[in-house]
Formats: structure tokens, sequence, C-alpha cells
């Protein structure tokens, strides 16, 4: 690589194209007695600006979005096909088909106010249809900003300043990091798509991409903080936190190390192949060197690549992700809600709980299973829990297990990395059983 990569131009375009993507997605401003960033106000100002009219434009999406893909699917017209932003966003297999066509059924029942209380309830349909109307404005308020954080270089400077700390503990390249403090100050599901656009592109391999999903994709110190008050202990929020951080960090280091994570290919996007450069030169510096990458990814950066780029995930996200979204969302949570299918499963979890002693374990069991499908479910669940401490470890336990079919899961499913239902519940096994007995240990220190 020559030095003239690092000329005015691409200096200027690394450092103020980075500054704002940072500024937008990284920055944490005060809110109340948390935190958020400026992509999240844009959220809020876009959800007010649609109003009540949200659930309608959502649902008038779901109707394009199975139309167009039923249509394409039987005729394939070449006005589509030959489209690059229409193919990606009406395309599906016969699964994903009858997925997507499921999603616009729900979101007409709940919107228009017909059908089974089973599917309209605000614990089910109602739920998710809220959820994807709050999606739908991530979606658009971060499109046209990822960019920013991804083509303008902070990226590749990050990854070579912090890969001699997060390649070894993590065993992913350094360039992670910008996931993981995306996600703790913004919201889980932009970190998980972040990684997903970054594997399509070559900068993750297969396993790299899976593991960060997986295991940085956080929830939000503002819903951290909603959960803490949803169970009542918003009186202990900075142990609580604290718990959460801690128990992330220990779980990200063990499961990166063990199957199935440690068994998934360690190849890149076969259509890309690698384009990730972190190692320095011997002859170079690091500072040095991450800066000639900065400048050298800032090189290509135009205006160009936020329309293309924002167009393309606008595309895939609202017409392909979001009626998936609301379909699995909304038949896990009615699986979740209206059959004892958790109770059940939860039997050995009881067992387990008990042997850490965990106080009430018979009724916080199934809060501690339920987690896979909603984040929000196990908090709503120990509602009635007297011990303190009990409500700390589940709540905190809900948090890390970061699984949740309703948010990342489906966007980890409907990638091209190969983690299908099977192995992500594995994983989410994983995480629970590791967390209970660190989060007891925590527990039994922080609150006595």
């Amino acid at each position: 690589m020559r030095e003239k990569k690092i000329t005015t131009k691409n200096l200027l375009k690394f450092i103020f194209g980075s500054a704002f993507g940072i500024l937008m997605f990284l920055v944490p401003i005060p809110q109340g007695d948390s935190f958020t960033t400026l992509l999240d106000y844009i959220k809020s100002f876009l959800k007010n600006l649609f109003g009540a009219s949200l659930p309608y434009v959502l649902m008038v999406l779901m109707i394009i979005s199975g139309v167009l893909t039923l249509y394409n699917f039987i005729c394939k017209p070449d006005w589509i096909q030959n489209n690059n932003y229409l193919k990606k966003g009406f395309s599906a297999t016969p699964f994903y088909l009858i997925s997507k066509e499921l999603g616009m059924v729900i979101a007409c029942m709940v919107v228009l106010g017909f059908g089974p209380e089973w599917v309209l309830s605000a614990d089910t349909g109602a739920s998710m249809v809220d959820l994807c109307c709050t999606l739908v404005c991530i979606v658009l308020s971060f499109s046209f900003l990822m960019p920013f954080l991804t083509d303008c270089g902070i990226m590749e400077f990050f990854g070579v300043i912090l890969r001699p700390v997060v390649h070894p503990l993590f065993k992913v390249p350094g360039r992670a990091s910008i996931d993981l403090i995306a996600s703790w100050f913004g919201a889980s599901n932009a970190a998980a798509i972040l990684t997903r656009e970054q594997y399509m592109r070559g900068f993750y391999t297969k396993r790299e991409a899976g593991y960060i999903m997986t295991n940085f994709s956080l929830v939000s110190i503002p819903f951290c903080l909603l959960v803490a008050t949803t169970v009542g202990i918003s009186n202990l929020f900075p142990a609580f936190y604290l718990s959460i951080c801690i128990t992330g960090v220990v779980l990200a280091v063990i499961i990166a190390r063990i199957p199935p994570i440690r068994t998934l290919p360690d190849t890149y996007q076969e259509q890309v192949g690698q384009q990730l450069v972190e190692d320095v030169p011997p002859e170079k510096g690091r500072l040095a060197y991450a800066v000639e990458l900065g400048c050298k990814r800032a090189e290509s950066f135009h205006v160009k690549n936020i329309l293309e780029g924002g167009m393309e995930v606008v595309m895939g996200m609202l017409f392909d992700l979001i009626p998936i979204v609301i379909a699995w969302g909304t038949v896990a949570l009615i699986i979740a809600t209206y059959t004892p299918v958790f109770n059940w499963l939860s039997y050995p979890m009881r067992l387990y709980l008990q042997v850490f002693g965990v106080a009430e374990a018979a009724t916080v069991a199934p809060a501690t299973l339920v987690g896979f499908m909603d984040m929000f479910i196990p908090a709503l669940l120990i509602g009635g829990v007297e011990s303190v401490k009990t409500k700390f470890i589940i709540g905190a336990l809900s948090l890390v297990q970061i699984i949740y079919l309703t948010e990342v899961g489906t966007i980890i499913i409907k990638s091209e990395i190969p983690l299908n239902l099977w192995k992500l519940f594995v994983i989410f096994l994983e995480r629970t059983l590791i967390a209970i007995p660190i989060l007891v240990l925590l527990a039994n220190l922080f609150v006595g």
C-alpha cells in the first residue's frame, strides 16, 4: 500500500465523515436518568412524525411486500428480476414466501382490528406490529447514515488499533468493537444489521459474523433501565448494568471457543471474498498504519455510496425482513403466551436454579427460556416475584441471552450466515446456563 493514500482530501473525508458517523451512532447523549444517541432521536422524530398513521404505513408496506413477492415468485417479471433493489426486496423461497404472506395477513388483522384475540392481543400480534413500526423508523434513519460509520475508514482505523485486544480475547477483528459500542448505546437489531452488512461486504467471515451477532448485539442502556424499572429494581441500576456488562464479556470469551460458534466455517462471503486488512506490516507503526487504512477506505467514499447502500438496506429490511419478523414473532409469542410449552420445558431449569440457591425457582423457571422468543417477556413474567435478588438475576439474564427471535434471531436466520433455528437455540441455552451462576455470584455481591 502506498503512502499517497494519505492525501489531504482522503484525510478530511476520513476525519469528518467518521466523526459524523461516530456522532450519530456512538456518542452517548444524556436522556433523563440514562443515555441515548442522535440516531435514536431521529428514530423518535420519525415515529412522532408518522404518529397514529404509522401502523397503516406498516400495513401498506406489508401488503406491497406480500403481493409483489407472490407475483415475482409466480411470474418472475423482468422489471423485478433485473433490478437489484427490487429483487432484494421481493425474492423468496417457498418457505419465506409463506412467512411473508403470513406477516402481511397478521399486520392487516392487527391494524384493522379483525380476527381472534390470540392474534390481536397486546401480548402477541399487537406487540409485533408495534415493534415493527419502531423497526421501520430505525431502518429509515439507520440505512442512509450507516455508510458514514462503515465506509469512511473509522472501522479500519479502530480495527488496527484494537486488534491486539479484541482478537485474542474474542477471536474477531478489531472492527467488531464498533458493533459492540453501537448496540450499547443504540439498538441491538441495528447492530445486528450492521454486522450482516459487513459480512455481505467481505469484512467478517461466517464464523465471525455469527459470533458477533450472537454475542455483541447487546440491548441498549435505555432498554436495560426499562427492564430494571419493570421488575422493580431501578434503585439498583448501576449494579444491575455492571453485572450485565461483566457477564456479557465473560460469555463472549467462552462462547467464541465452544461449538456451535467455533465450528462455523471461517470463510468469507463467496461473491466478494476477503476485504479485511488489519495486520500491521513490520516496517510501519500501528497508529500510522491505522490512519493509512482509514484514508484508503475514505478514498472510495462518495455520495453514491450513501444512496446505493441505503436503498439496498431499506429494500431488504422493509420488504423482506420485517414481514418475516411479524410472522415468526407473532407465532413465537402465541406459543409463549397461550400454551404451556415453556412451563413444560422449564422444569430442568427449575432444578438448575435450585442448585444455585435462587429463591422462587419454580415461579421464575419459565422466564429463563421464554426470552428466546422476546427479550421483554421475562420481565413481565417475574413482576409478582418477591425476592429482589431473584428479580436482579432473572432481569439481568434476560438481557444477556441476546438471541431473541422477535429481534436479533430473525435477522440472523434471514442472513446468509449458517446459523439455523436449532443452532441459535443451542447458543441461547449455552448463554443461559453459563450466565446463571455468574449472575448469582454478582447478585450475592451487589444485593446481599
